[in-house]
């Protein structure tokens, strides 16, 4: 008579994990063989990590442009006609801005992304090769990304930036 030694919780997930019926068999040929792409995932209904946090990203980012553009046309009606006031508050407005949860996910995208998704290296650049032609890495948001989004001034003009003269020619 042997003496089962595993703990109560163990007997339960191993019980689970593994089906008595399949003990011993080797993978079927079907399985060893079966390709292993996107294109199966999906098939599946099965969306790869690296799909829900770029979707997770891109929903985060237009609730953020939403509030953004709220907090901006709430501001520009609050100051009327006096700009230096709303660039002074929108200035401060956006410092104080938190994208810290999404900035998360996107620093978490960026380390993960080319690993999940297998990419190649490019030996030349010893980095990641591009995707569609672009870099997979996703820029963090912050002050200046809400300022190039919501400038200032309609114009895109800062009215309390200095102004460049172009020397003449």
């Amino acid at each position: 008579m042997s003496e089962d030694r595993r703990n109560a919780t163990e007997r339960f997930i191993t019980d689970r994990l593994e089906d008595p019926r399949s003990a011993g068999r080797p993978i079927s040929e079907r399985a060893r063989m079966s390709q292993r792409s996107l294109e199966a995932y999906l098939r599946a209904g099965v969306r790869p990590r690296w799909m829900e946090r770029l979707i997770e990203i891109e929903n985060g980012t237009k609730r953020e442009r939403r509030r953004l553009a709220e907090a901006y046309e709430t501001l520009r009606a609050e100051c009327g006609r006096d700009r230096a006031r709303f660039a002074r508050r929108w200035r401060s407005i956006a410092e104080a801005w938190s994208f810290e949860e999404l900035n998360e996910l996107i620093r978490t995208h960026n380390e993960w992304y080319p690993v999940e998704r297998d990419l190649p290296m490019d030996l030349r650049t010893r980095d990641y090769v591009l995707v569609n032609g672009r870099s997979y890495r996703r820029r963090e948001l912050d002050a200046e990304w809400i300022l190039e989004l919501f400038p200032v001034s309609r114009s895109g003009r800062d009215p309390a930036a200095p102004r460049r003269t172009l020397p003449r020619s």
